[in-house]
């Protein structure tokens, strides 16, 4: 049997966040953990971020956003993450619940996804600070100063 050749790698954004335990070793650990994706490179991280709750509930949280160069389709990314998700704990117990990792797809290099499981461009990543901000600082030429303008009432600290 010849193995079928990997398609092209596609550039995909991901937003990391926590606010369950210790949520900077939790996105730290799933940093890393994207490096370690079969047929993925983590190609560039941002720093984290410390965000109060938006549009949610709980104790603070910490994000930021990954660039991935991967060979996987989008909707086998979005399984490779929810694993990382559970191997982190994570309990589903709500919309917007606090939680010990999430992992969102962004954006899957230029496609256009809307299906019951995934959605890209993610939805409301423009309105978000805890997504503009960390992406903004590893690809500055998808955020415009107009978002970040918009979201200058959502309260952000880079963490060193």
């Amino acid at each position: 049997m010849v193995a079928r050749p990997l398609r092209e790698p596609v550039a995909a954004y991901v937003a990391l966040g926590a606010n369950l335990g210790n949520a900077a070793s939790s996105v730290k650990h799933a940093l890393a953990a994207l490096a370690e994706l079969p047929h993925t490179r983590l190609v560039k991280a941002s720093s984290l971020y410390e965000t109060a709750p938006h549009q949610a509930l709980g104790p603070m949280y910490v994000n930021a956003v990954a660039l991935l160069h991967t060979q996987l389709t989008a909707p086998d990314l979005l399984a490779a993450l929810q694993a990382l998700e559970q191997a982190a704990g994570r309990v589903r117990s709500g919309v917007n619940a606090p939680r010990t990792l999430d992992l969102d797809v962004l954006f899957y290099g230029e496609a256009s996804i809307s299906s019951p499981q995934l959605s890209v461009p993610h939805p409301r990543w423009d309105q978000r600070a805890f997504v503009l901000w960390p992406l903004h600082e590893i690809a500055p030429a998808l955020v415009k100063p107009s978002m970040l303008a918009a979201v200058a009432d959502q309260a952000i600290t880079r963490l060193t």
